[in-house]
C-alpha cells in the first residue's frame, strides 16, 4: 500500500500524529483557515518552557536558534535557499514596516484586488482615506489577474499587492512573473501574499520570476505552525530600504550606547525586525517543521493529496444535485487551478456552516462563500461524510 493509499483509509494514517486534536473522531472541514498541530507541537512548548525556566534570560540565545530554523523553514517551502526572511507574529505587523518603508509621498498610488485578504484590504482602504491612490481591481477573473494589474502599474506605483491563491474562492493566480516584470521595469515594489499557497500548492521564487517581489505568508494554516509564525520574504533591494516603523530588534546586535544621528538598521532580514516577542510560537513551529521533513510530507506530495481530497469533495457535491439557487459550485477551471479548499457559492452560506456545525461538521464562509477545507489527516470516508451532511441541511430551509 503506498502512502497516499494509506492516507484516504479509515483511520488515517497520520491521524494518530494528532491525537490532542482527536481528527479521527471530528470533521474539521477547516483545512484552509486552522489545521490541528501534530502532537509534537505540544512538545515544543514545553521545551519553551523549559529553557525560560533554566537559562531565564539566557534563553534567547535558544530560541534565536528557534527563530533560524523557522526562517530555514519558509526558505525550503519558496524554494529560495539565500533568501533575508523577516519574521512577525502575524503578516499585518509584517505588511505595516513593508508599506512604512515605501515612497508614498512620491509615489501615492497602491494596485490591489476586490479578493485579498482583510489584513491588505483593511489596511489599504485605510490609506485610500488619508489620501493615497488605492487601485482595486476584480480579481475575477483570476487567469488574467496578474496582466490587468500589470496594465496599471505606472512610474506614481508605489507597490502592488496580491495574492497567489485567493483566499475566498481559492482560484491560483497564475503569470505573476508577468507582474514582477511590470514592478521592475518602473521600479514599483511587488507583494504576494502566499498564504493560501505554502503547504498546499508549491511555490518556487526563482521559478515563477519572483526574485524582486516580496512574499509574505505564515504556518497558521496549511503548515499546521499555529499563531505567531508569519514571515516577509526581502528581495535584494531591501538592502536600500528604511521602514518607518520599526523595532529595537532591528539594530539588536549593534545596540549602541547613546542614540546616533540617523536611526540604525542591522542587514538582512533583521532590518525588518520588531521587538520582544514569545518565542514559544517559534519552539512550535520548529518541532512541526522537523515532523515535517520526518515524514516527509514535502510541498509537492501534501499537493498530490489536496488535489484527491478537494476533487472528491467536488465529485461527492456535484452527485448531490443540489438546486444551483441553493448552493453551486465555480465549475469553469480544472481543480488544478484551485488551491487546498472546496469554495461553494451559496446565498445562505452562513446559515449552512451554522447548521453543518450543529450536526459536527466544521467548516466557515466568507461572504457567498461555503468552504471546506480538507487536510491531510483526514480519511476519505470523513469527507464523503461531510458532504453527505451538506446534502441533507441544504435540502431543509429554516
Amino acid at each position: 500500500m503506498t502512502t497516499v493509499e494509506a492516507l484516504r483509509r479509515s483511520p488515517n494514517a497520520l491521524a494518530s500524529h494528532y491525537s490532542r486534536f482527536r481528527v479521527g473522531e471530528r470533521l474539521l472541514l477547516t483545512g484552509h483557515s486552522h489545521q490541528a498541530w501534530p502532537d509534537v507541537a505540544l512538545r515544543g512548548q514545553v521545551e519553551a518552557f523549559t529553557d525560560a525556566a533554566e537559562a531565564v534570560d539566557g534563553k534567547w540565545e535558544l530560541a534565536f536558534a528557534k527563530a533560524d530554523r523557522v526562517r530555514a523553514g519558509f526558505r525550503a517551502l519558496l524554494d529560495d535557499p539565500s533568501a533575508d526572511i523577516a519574521l512577525g507574529t502575524s503578516t499585518h505587523e509584517l505588511v505595516v514596516r513593508f508599506l512604512s518603508a515605501l515612497n508614498l509621498r512620491g509615489r501615492p498610488r497602491l494596485v490591489t484586488s476586490d479578493g485579498e485578504f482583510h489584513t491588505l484590504r483593511r489596511q489599504l482602504t485605510r490609506l485610500g482615506e488619508e489620501g493615497v491612490e488605492v487601485v482595486r481591481l476584480p480579481a475575477s477573473p483570476a487567469d488574467t489577474l496578474a496582466e490587468r494589474m500589470a496594465a496599471q502599474v505606472d512610474d506614481t506605483t508605489a507597490a502592488v499587492a496580491v495574492s497567489a491563491v485567493l483566499f475566498g474562492n481559492a482560484r491560483i493566480v497564475p503569470n505573476l512573473r508577468v507582474l514582477a516584470e511590470a514592478c521592475a521595469r518602473v521600479g514599483a515594489e511587488l507583494l504576494v501574499d502566499a498564504y493560501h499557497a505554502l503547504g498546499v500548492v508549491p511555490m518556487s521564487v526563482p521559478d515563477q520570476g519572483l526574485e524582486s517581489a516580496w512574499v509574505t505568508g505564515g504556518g497558521y494554516k496549511y503548515l499546521q505552525l499555529g499563531e505567531g509564525n508569519c514571515f516577509l520574504r526581502l528581495p535584494p533591494h531591501a538592502a536600500t530600504l528604511r521602514p518607518l516603523v520599526t523595532g529595537w530588534f532591528a539594530e539588536f546586535t549593534d545596540l549602541a550606547e547613546q542614540a546616533p544621528e540617523r536611526v540604525p538598521y542591522a542587514s538582512g532580514g533583521s532590518r525588518f525586525a520588531g521587538s520582544t516577542y514569545d518565542p514559544t510560537s517559534h519552539y512550535r513551529a520548529a518541532a512541526v517543521l522537523d515532523f515535517f521533513a520526518e515524514l516527509e510530507l514535502t510541498p509537492s506530495f501534501l499537493r498530490s493529496v489536496s488535489l484527491h481530497q478537494t476533487s472528491l469533495l467536488a465529485k461527492r457535491f456535484d452527485e448531490l444535485d443540489l438546486s444551483p439557487s441553493v448552493v453551486s459550485r465555480d465549475r469553469s477551471a480544472p481543480r488544478e487551478s484551485y488551491g487546498g479548499f472546496l469554495a461553494l457559492e451559496s446565498p445562505r452560506a452562513a446559515e449552512l456552516r451554522e447548521r453543518l456545525a450543529e450536526r459536527g461538521v466544521l467548516t466557515d464562509s466568507r461572504g457567498e462563500y461555503l468552504r471546506f477545507g480538507p487536510a491531510p489527516y483526514l480519511s476519505d470516508s470523513q469527507l464523503e461524510q461531510a458532504i453527505a451532511t451538506l446534502g441533507s441541511v441544504a435540502s431543509v430551509s429554516r
